[in-house]
């Protein structure tokens, strides 16, 4: 009899979506289901659509903790007030109001919750078998029509996983197998069965794009184009062209409309519907890069079809051209100390993200990594060490921020959550002590204000319906 392996909160999936998310309001209301407006089918009602609601959360007063805002400020003995799954105040010290839930949270430090701009997890799900391995529409180098979240599994045990080191909020991505991989997506890190259920609302779909040794050694050693550095640029310009011609198929349709409305519109094309979106500025592009001179080229490649790159990935080399990068507004997402394990990673320092921050640009620090994610905030703490090494320090004020609200703008999201100010979501983690310290650990996760993970309750350590009958029924996790 499993019976107790299958009540929330020793959590079922399915039960949770079922208990406790009808009948809440939606986060906000940005990103709900749009219009068909006329000539312009590349817009239709959005498809797959965030169903995402969050879950019940009674309002709640955490008092006496540090707190890193991520808004620039660092707040000792200080207390923040979560209600209606917004942080409705935060300072020093607030009033404890009637019917308020209370954490007396001294000796503790609060963080928001951390964001991954790069990640795989539930499109390359565990158990690492070939059938998970769902993340390369290896096709065709450009394969701009696929979509990640059609990949994504909601009971990837990954999730979880990340959840315990207090990650609330990433983007899953295509892989790097070809110069155009598809369209990525953001998630709110809750269990729900299905993907739609955890879509970030209003969050912009991404592109990803990559350049270098992965899709020219793939194709190449097929003897198929791309096989070179030069062949890779050819097919983003052929691709871009493509796509500059499709849109203006369909700006011709829609003055077309004005004076014939039962004029026929062009054919639908789902690729070249993703790269409009690039062009018309609402889908953001994510591109794996890592040497210094290729990503110089991508930037002269979106000057010239016009488009903005959001953020590099993996950048090893970003430190070269720090400060083209904070010229151009563009994020470069790093690693700590990943380098060498192909040649063009193979000149990574582990200054690296510290560099691009001090030439003031837009620095993360993520993990595409289903075991770092559980653990960015000491990979922060590692690049904190690397910068004091050579001469110049980074305090915990500005390290929380590689992790929280400079993801938060790489994703389009930071207007409303990746730092903890007053009207933005209420998604922040309880740590044992300092966060950037070894020693430390997530012990609370909130995400809207709602507890979904918590170290010393078993009851509310979520785990997958395929982990049923596998873990313990209320198995502690250290």
């Amino acid at each position: 009899m499993r019976l107790s392996t299958v009540l929330f909160p020793v959590i079922s999936l399915g039960l949770i979506a079922m208990l406790l998310l009808p009948g809440c309001a939606p986060a906000y209301k940005r990103g709900q289901p749009r219009s068909v407006k006329a000539g312009q089918p590349e817009k239709p009602l959005a498809p797959f659509a965030s169903t995402y609601k969050p879950m019940a959360a009674s309002p709640l007063l955490i008092q006496h903790a540090t707190i890193l805002t991520a808004a620039g400020k660092r707040l000792v003995g200080g207390s923040i007030l979560l209600e209606a799954g917004k942080i409705v105040e935060i300072g020093q010290v607030l009033q404890v109001k009637e019917g308020v839930d209370t954490i007396d949270a001294a000796g503790k430090w609060i963080t928001p919750g951390i964001i991954d701009v790069h990640s795989h997890i539930g499109a390359l799900a565990a158990p690492y078998v070939k059938t998970n391995l769902d993340v390369n529409e290896m096709t065709s180098p450009v394969t701009a029509e696929v979509w990640v979240e059609h990949s994504v599994w909601p009971q990837d045990p990954q999730f979880w996983r990340a959840l315990a080191g207090g990650v609330t909020t990433m983007l899953i991505l295509p892989g790097s197998g070809n110069l155009i991989g598809g369209r990525g997506v953001t998630l709110k890190n809750v269990p729900a069965r299905t993907v739609q259920a955890m879509k970030f609302p209003g969050a912009p779909h991404a592109l990803k794009m990559a350049c270098g040794e992965n899709p020219k050694h793939h194709y190449g050693k097929k003897g198929r184009a791309p096989s070179t550095s030069m062949g890779n640029l050819a097919g983003y310009r052929q691709a871009w062209i493509k796509a500059q011609a499709y849109l203006r198929k369909w700006q011709k349709h829609k003055k077309e409309l004005k004076q014939n409305k039962a004029a026929k519109p062009p054919d639908r094309d789902l690729a070249m519907e993703t790269l409009a979106g690039v062009l018309r500025g609402e889908i953001l592009v994510h591109n794996h890069c890592y040497r210094a001179d290729e990503m110089a080229l991508m930037l002269e490649l979106a000057k010239e079809f016009g488009y903005k790159i959001t953020a590099f990935h993996h950048a090893v080399e970003a430190y070269k051209i720090a400060d083209l990068l904070a010229q151009a507004d563009v994020c470069a997402a790093m690693w700590a100390d990943w380098w060498g394990f192909k040649l063009e990673a193979y000149d990574g320092i582990r200054e690296n993200v510290a560099l691009v921050d001090r030439a003031g640009g837009c620095a993360i620090v993520h993990s595409d990594s289903a075991e770092m994610v559980q653990r960015l905030n000491q990979e922060a703490a590692k690049i904190m060490a690397a910068a004091n090494r050579i001469g110049f320090s980074v305090t915990r004020e500005k390290a929380i921020k590689w992790i929280t609200i400079n993801a938060a703008k790489a994703l389009g999201i930071d207007k409303v959550t990746g730092s903890l100010e007053k009207g933005k979501m209420a998604d922040l983690v309880i740590w044992s002590g300092d966060p950037f310290s070894v020693y430390s650990k997530a012990e609370k996760v909130f995400v809207d204000g709602a507890l979904v993970f918590d170290r010393n309750n078993p009851k509310l350590q979520p785990r997958s319906d395929f982990e049923l009958g596998i873990l313990p029924p209320t198995g502690k996790r250290r």
